[in-house]
């Protein structure tokens, strides 16, 4: 099934406020495990770039997994990062870890060069140009840091994306049911990441699939 973009940025306040009050205990609680099941030996006191942090909710989450370590989260949608803001801010424990920035891929520009690790989740299928992602991955890293991209796979039929969007998005508002379905088919599958990763010299990271609608890219970087 050939892919099908989506708008990049999510400005409008009523999809913001959607996605800052969804249901995503289960993707987001696994993102954070799934981390930790690649990376058992995890150090805590590390800066943690998060691409694409949107309401804030894995930049939170990562925070409270990895105590002591310093999240920088960025997007291009100053609508979310206002709800991100705001639930930073109501966490006392963490919010002096987490700063959240608006910024554009790959027009970024933060006073720290380099981060020890870089996360980014369900930022990849909205990016019209994929190789924004990984150049900005490799700029921000220096060599053993940690990479761990977590993101939708794209269905093989339309009848699949179909049957998807009412097992997962079925008692969600109309607004992310329409969301989830257009990302399905925005998303990339595991042969195309594994060859934009081989055009971008990042071919040593792994590309597996997670569940029956993620994926997962990881690994140390070179």
């Amino acid at each position: 099934m050939k892919r099908v973009p989506e708008p990049e940025l999510m400005h409008g306040i009523d999809q913001a406020r959607a996605y800052a009050f969804a249901d995503f205990e289960a993707p987001h609680s696994n993102f954070i495990k799934q981390f930790a099941n690649t990376f058992p030996e995890y150090k805590t006191g590390r800066y943690v770039l998060d691409l694409g942090c949107g309401t804030g909710d894995i930049s939170i989450r990562f925070a409270e997994a990895y105590g002591a370590c310093r999240v920088h989260g960025i997007d291009g949608s100053n609508t979310m990062l206002s709800f991100g803001k705001r639930a930073v801010t109501r966490n006392p424990q963490i919010r002096y870890r987490i700063r959240l920035f608006s910024e554009t891929l790959p027009t970024i520009s933060l006073n720290r060069k380099k981060y020890d690790t870089i996360i980014s989740n369900s930022l990849l299928h909205h990016l019209h140009n994929p190789y924004v992602l990984w150049n900005t991955i490799k700029q921000f890293t220096s060599p053993g840091a940690e990479v761990f991209v977590m993101d939708l796979r794209r269905p093989d039929t339309m009848t699949d994306t179909r049957i998807m969007r009412e097992k997962y998005t079925a008692n969600e508002p109309e607004i992310l049911q329409r969301d989830f379905y257009n990302s399905l088919l925005a998303a990339f599958d595991t042969k195309e990441i594994k060859e934009q990763l081989s055009n971008t010299g990042l071919d040593h990271l792994s590309v597996k699939p997670e569940g029956d609608r993620h994926v997962i890219i990881c690994g140390k970087m070179k």
